[in-house]
């Protein structure tokens, strides 16, 4: 066996190795993390302690709705070329009750003023939504909605979603 073979053998059994541990790690890195995640779950904490992280990810869960909501988003995201006016209608109220219903558990992380704006919120969207239908002629397609819908929202003089975003602020700032 020459030199170079033997280095060539050694190179790929050190490759080999390293493949070797590197899928190792990968395979046990979650069961370490949870090792460790248990090992400080067990030292003793407060309720709040606990609590936090639960109304900080409501608090953000919160704020991804008001923006999926919020018609400017809405309707780019589910407009596409030529649906009628009751579609989009429907598709928009549907996805404003899913996306409601989705996040419907985060009232037990956030204060009964701020819940009770969010609901409020999502009603007046839908119907906001349902009322420009309404005005709007049978042959009317889902641009003709989503301008009167917008055209509505620019006649208002502040902006209840982002009323709505910075009340869920405030209550974030109070958290700490």
């Amino acid at each position: 066996m020459n030199i170079e073979s033997l280095l060539t053998e050694t190179a790929a059994l050190t490759i080999a190795g390293v493949l070797t541990v590197s899928v190792g790690y990968y395979l046990i890195k979650d069961d370490i993390q949870t090792f460790f995640r248990l090992k400080s779950a067990d030292k003793p904490r407060d309720g709040k302690e606990q609590l936090l992280p639960l109304r900080l990810q409501a608090h953000e869960r919160l704020i991804v709705f008001i923006e999926r909501i919020n018609p400017s988003n809405l309707f780019l995201r589910l407009h596409h070329q030529g649906i009628a006016v009751k579609d989009l209608q429907s598709l928009v109220l549907n996805e404003i009750r899913a996306e409601y219903q989705h996040n419907v558990t985060q009232q037990l992380y956030v204060s009964t003023t701020t819940w009770n704006v969010i609901r409020k919120l999502k009603d007046d969207t839908l119907a906001m939504v349902s009322n420009a239908a309404r005005d709007l002629p049978a042959h009317a397609t889902g641009i003709d909605l989503s301008k009167k819908v917008l055209q509505h929202m620019a006649g208002i003089a502040d902006n209840p979603y982002e009323l709505t975003l910075d009340l869920i602020k405030k209550d974030i700032h109070q958290l700490f």
